[in-house]
């Protein structure tokens, strides 16, 4: 494989905003992902108080699309009262879609086709597609082809009672049909993650954010809304669950491996609607413009490994590559985000980084990448507790990356998240002096 030299013009993060985040089915279960992105990129300008004619390119991520906003970036973008002369375009890579939809962001701008982008996601899981069975739908197709009503006769011909409930779509691994919970359940047997190691993990998460909510810590880069058509204000996370305990998720049944399992509904992400943008410029732009960035772009990159045995660990295998790419070791980071998909997925990507064995076996490194100081790592809560809207968390991970490493008075970010078909990718951002 070539060697990736991460050069060009240097990409800075101005600031980031999303939406508060809130479980599917509750303040935004009457919204569509479009709505959802509406709502957020209007807070992204409205923060900013950027000229919405200097904005090059908006690029949003997704992954249960609506067909009626199929290029929901574009459409969002025309809702939202931007110049119509902006060329908007959707991406997907699974939960990691932001992520792609930001890294295309900087590479536009390094490579000089674009000064300023927006860049993030949407997702609305409370408005998922239910489809008719393929039976069903090829029929429907069909009746395209009737010239006359006696033809609609032989519309039941050959269809059975089943072919009339609705598909509902799971999320599952098309490449090996298993649920993530099922394959994540294989990983801590694989690695050794006890159920107890779960659920502490959880109950931080979960107490971490409900602490960071109590102190305002997350309200800087949320955008209170008012929802449609009451326009109820949601101002607010409602995902964290402050008064989690062990105790408390030790009496939930396994969710997914019964009766055995050690992944419960306590311990695993939870549905999520919600959208976030990050806003990015060339490091000239910003000083024509007067504005002073929070993080510049150090480097970025992409993995992918088997789904069959390592649908979950992205983080372990993109960490070490991209600090190699930039030339940095896991001590030079102050600020740890991690998507977290499953408490068992973190405990699992955290001990594998500080395994010799899995870096000799699996890196091809001689020694080990090195323990993530729990302190660093998501220290305001994260996927667990706030929320996971599949196409908005990474622009999620780094608009909190940049606010923190401000606030910690850090040099170092580093982002990283995993996605279905065993995809990764890592970012590094450096605090902008």
């Amino acid at each position: 494989m070539a060697t990736f030299e991460f050069n060009g013009r240097k990409t800075v993060v101005v600031d980031g905003s999303r939406i508060p985040f809130q479980r599917s089915g509750t303040g935004y279960k009457d919204l569509r992902s479009y709505d959802l992105a509406r709502l957020a990129l209007k807070g992204l300008l409205n923060k900013t108080q950027l000229d919405p004619n200097v904005v090059d390119r908006v690029i949003m991520g997704t992954v249960v699309s609506n067909l009626t906003t199929s290029n929901v970036a574009r459409d969002a973008l025309l809702g939202t009262g931007l110049p119509h002369n902006i060329p908007a375009h959707t991406v997907t890579m699974a939960c990691i879609s932001a992520n792609q939809a930001i890294t295309s962001g900087i590479d536009l701008i390094r490579t000089g086709q674009a000064d300023v982008v927006i860049a993030g996601g949407t997702e609305s899981l409370s408005d998922i597609p239910i489809r008719y069975r393929k039976k069903f739908r090829q029929k429907l197709i069909e009746t395209q082809k009737y010239k006359k009503p006696t033809d609609f006769l032989k519309f039941f011909r050959g269809l059975s009672w089943r072919d009339f409930l609705p598909e509902i779509p799971g999320i599952n691994e098309f490449s090996t049909g298993k649920s993530m919970g099922e394959d994540c359940e294989r990983l801590v047997a694989r690695v050794g993650v006890t159920r107890s190691e779960q659920d502490e993990y959880a109950v931080r998460s979960h107490q971490k954010a409900a602490e960071a909510i109590e102190k305002g810590l997350l309200a800087e880069e949320i955008t209170p809304v008012g929802v449609a058509p009451k326009f109820n204000l949601v101002d607010t996370d409602n995902g964290p669950r402050g008064d989690s305990s062990v105790e408390k998720l030790g009496k939930l049944r396994p969710a997914f491996v019964k009766p055995y399992g050690t992944i419960t509904a306590g311990n695993a992400s939870f549905l999520t609607d919600g959208a976030a943008f990050v806003l990015l410029m060339s490091e000239e732009k910003a000083q024509e413009l007067g504005i002073a960035p929070k993080a510049s772009v150090h480097s970025y990159t992409y993995t992918a490994q088997d789904p069959v045995d390592e649908l979950l660990l992205g983080p372990a295998y993109v960490i070490p590559k991209v600090l190699d790419q930039a030339g940095l070791k896991l001590t030079d980071i102050d600020v740890f985000e991690i998507h977290e998909a499953f408490s068992g997925q973190m405990v699992a990507t955290c001990k594998c980084l500080n395994s010799k064995k899995f870096a000799k076996e699996n890196l091809g490194r001689s020694e080990k990448v090195g323990e993530i100081p729990l302190d660093k790592l998501n220290p305001l809560g994260g996927s667990l507790s706030i929320g996971h809207p599949f196409g908005a968390t990474g622009a999620r991970l780094v608009t909190t990356a940049v606010n923190r490493l401000i606030r910690e008075d850090g040099k170092f970010s580093l982002i990283a998240g995993c996605a279905a078909g065993a995809l990764g990718n890592g970012i590094i951002l450096e605090r902008y002096n």
